[in-house]
């Protein structure tokens, strides 16, 4: 039986495939007041610039492709049962291959109705919606970001709970680890469960935690190469 191999990824995954980070040096933050584009006082305020904010992100998604990092996220479910919680809104884990991945923050290819958020519509370049403002109505709803704004609840971190609890390994790979409640996954962790955390900025982390100080793209090699040596 294949051991559970949780991973938990932030933005330092996507960074070496283009994908513009929020809290880095010359990152998005620089440019923006979050609380004018990803709050939900924000999109009650000027809900245009919002819709035109995630355009531009929406943009910038199609034109970049999964790294080896995500690529070797995917070679690990050759040997192990592999679960990724990220909290990137883009899909490049799913675009690389891997089977299941948990959003925490949203997902930036989709949009939900406004009066109802069970209904969610995924996006398609090309597509006459692909970008979206005030305006758009699909299937008779005006809708928004399906992206999970400051000042809301983080619907999905009850399952990525249990995914770390049920965890035989357990990986983070590019956060600061400053982001909750994603930040405290780590807390849920089994005692005696080996965590390994790539990132060539580390965070301080509590003693055990294997870091690997590696962008994240040298950071899965490194890590396939511990784990199967194991």
């Amino acid at each position: 039986m294949k051991k559970k191999l949780v991973i938990s990824t932030g933005a330092g995954i996507s960074a070496e495939s283009g994908i513009s980070t929020f809290r880095d040096a010359g990152g998005l933050w620089e440019n923006y007041n979050v609380m004018d584009v990803a709050s939900a006082d924000g999109f009650a305020r000027n809900p245009a610039l919002i819709h035109q904010f995630y355009n531009a992100r929406r943009k910038e998604l199609v034109n970049a492709k999964p790294n080896a990092a995500h690529t070797g996220l995917v070679d690990l479910e050759k040997d192990f049962d592999v679960y990724v919680i990220t909290q990137n809104v883009d899909n490049l884990h799913e675009r690389a291959g891997s089977k299941n991945v948990l959003h925490l923050h949203g997902e930036l290819m989709k949009v939900r109705a406004l009066d109802d958020e069970t209904k969610v519509y995924e996006l398609h370049p090309g597509e006459a919606n692909f970008e979206t403002s005030p305006d758009t109505i699909i299937d008779g709803h005006h809708v928004r970001p399906h992206i999970v704004f400051f000042q809301e609840a983080v619907p999905n971190i009850e399952p990525a709970v249990q995914l770390v609890q049920e965890a035989d390994i357990f990986v983070v790979i590019g956060t600061s680890l400053a982001v909750y409640p994603a930040a405290g996954l780590l807390n849920y962790v089994r005692p005696g469960t080996p965590v390994y955390y790539i990132d060539p900025h580390p965070a301080a982390v509590p003693a055990g935690v294997t870091v690997i100080p590696l962008p994240a793209t040298a950071g899965v090699d490194r890590l396939s190469r511990l784990l199967r040596n194991k």
